[in-house]
């Protein structure tokens, strides 16, 4: 089965909302998706130029006096058609590769004082980012309140599933540093 380019697919969600540039989309994947999907400009500039060719977005060039030229994206209706196909399509299965597990597979080759490090940095990146998602939180909420997005819901769904997620990893983290800790203690 060939490789979808799940990156069309991003581009034609945010362009859903609001034509923008591939600078302003950079700016939105940073502000909103980037806990759970990670573009760049390396993939964004080249993938609106494909979808230009393919009549799925259009360009329109603006002038600004003293500012270089700016190009504003717009989805069609058929980017639109494409973007609802794949919407409901069945979401594929990651694939797994977390650097942090293969190290402590392998951690009976190191000092467990190290892999305790290791463990205490996952905890503490989960710890500030479960904090993150709590002021996320509040600012959707604040502002589902103000007005009515239809966004929000969804937003919503997906911040819960990485408060989920960080959570799960937290106790994980709690879990395994009693674990090493023990083994530290064994090997006295």
């Amino acid at each position: 089965m060939p490789k979808i380019n799940k990156t069309k697919y991003a581009i034609l969600g945010m362009l859903s909302f609001e034509p923008m540039s591939g600078y302003d989309m950079k700016k939105r994947f940073d502000n909103s998706i980037a806990h759970f999907w990670n573009e760049n400009y390396g993939h964004i500039y080249p993938v609106l130029k494909r979808l230009e060719r393919e009549g799925l977005v259009v360009k329109k060039t603006e002038h600004t006096e003293g500012k270089p030229v700016r190009y504003v994206y717009s989805i069609t209706e058929k980017g639109r058609e494409e973007l609802h196909g794949w919407l409901l399509l069945p979401a594929e299965r990651p694939t797994l590769r977390i650097e942090l597990l293969l190290k402590l597979f392998f951690g009976h080759e190191v000092p467990v004082e190290n892999m305790i490090q290791k463990v205490e940095s996952e905890k503490t990146v989960c710890e500030q980012t479960l904090l993150l998602f709590e002021q996320i939180e509040r600012h959707i909420q604040n502002h589902k309140k103000e007005k009515a997005i239809r966004g929000a819901p969804y937003w919503l769904i997906t911040l819960r599933f990485g408060k989920h997620y960080y959570g799960a990893i937290l106790k994980w983290c709690e879990e395994t540093l009693l674990t090493l800790k023990r083994v530290k203690e064994e090997k006295k």
